[in-house]
């Protein structure tokens, strides 16, 4: 079976340039993130984690709120998506279950990572990590789970605040050997391990950088990234980030103002929200079923 937004990821990947994809927690945030051009969606379970429970990313999602949520992203989106799976919600059963229901609801790439469970964000301390081995048979049971070769399968360590680089990278070899399709290195620490990492793998496998504001890993220009050896450079949680910061600007002037009328130029007012989500044409397509 040919998947068609998971066959055009693929192609991205082989490109020259590498792929920016900016996260989003809902239809809505991808919709901003297709509309500005960028080639794909990076589904931030730890977004999911602070907009539908208002809590850190622990472990306290599910796997059925994660994968409504890709349902929703991709009935109004046609760009790749690719969703955080976080540890795969269980065993190698539960990661096949994972791999499954995630893909009919429209992922073009699913993130596995090595933490134990429950697990955490990255970038917090206190990540404890699953045997390479397990690892392994959990990316074997997610290639044997998938209904189409097009689905990419991204395995993530997060060996190197735990364990160092060198494990890391021996995981990464490891997962890369298992058969996944892309290899993602969780957290280095400064410029010097990330040129590492792409030195010792990106001639090898493709491999992903992940970019926190104010974390572990300092904030590189997708450019240089691109030379250093990384084909995806993904901002998950950047756009909850600016978005629960302006929310913040907006109550704060309320309270102060009592009215709105003097941020409008920081707001899409009715008409212009209307014509961002499409209401005048979802109308007119309504009005052809109405004789």
């Amino acid at each position: 079976m040919r998947i068609e937004h998971a066959n055009t990821l693929r192609t991205e990947l082989a490109g020259s340039e590498p792929l920016v994809a900016p996260g989003c927690y809902d239809a809505l945030t991808a919709l901003l993130i297709e509309r500005a051009g960028f080639p794909c969606a990076y589904l931030s379970g730890a977004s999911v984690a602070f907009t539908r429970l208002g809590r850190p990313d622990l472990g306290l999602t599910t796997l059925t709120e994660v994968a409504e949520t890709i349902g929703n992203i991709r009935d109004r989106v046609a760009i790749p998506l690719i969703a955080d799976g976080d540890n795969g919600f269980g065993n190698a059963l539960n990661v096949q279950r994972t791999v499954r229901l995630m893909e009919k609801m429209g992922a073009s790439a699913i993130q596995l990572e090595d933490q134990t469970m429950p697990k955490r964000c990255g970038h917090l301390e206190g990540k404890t990590l699953i045997p390479a081995v397990e690892m392994c048979g959990k990316i074997r049971a997610a290639l044997d789970a998938r209904a189409s070769e097009d689905t990419v399968i991204i395995a993530r360590t997060d060996a190197v605040a735990v364990a160092g680089l060198d494990e890391a990278l021996h995981r990464a070899t490891a997962y890369w050997e298992a058969g996944a399709d892309v290899l993602f290195v969780e957290s280095p620490g400064d410029v010097d391990q990330l040129r590492r990492i792409g030195a010792a793998l990106g001639d090898r496998m493709p491999l992903l950088a992940n970019m926190v504001e104010g974390g572990k890993t300092p904030l590189v220009p997708a450019a240089e990234l691109g030379a250093m050896g990384f084909c995806i450079v993904i901002h998950p949680g950047a756009m909850v980030r600016v978005l629960s910061r302006a929310g913040a600007d907006y109550l704060a002037t309320l309270k102060q103002d009592g009215t709105t009328a003097n941020m409008l130029d920081r707001m899409n007012d009715f008409s212009q929200l209307n014509d961002l989500i499409g209401t005048e044409r979802l109308l007119r397509q309504g009005e052809r079923y109405e004789s």
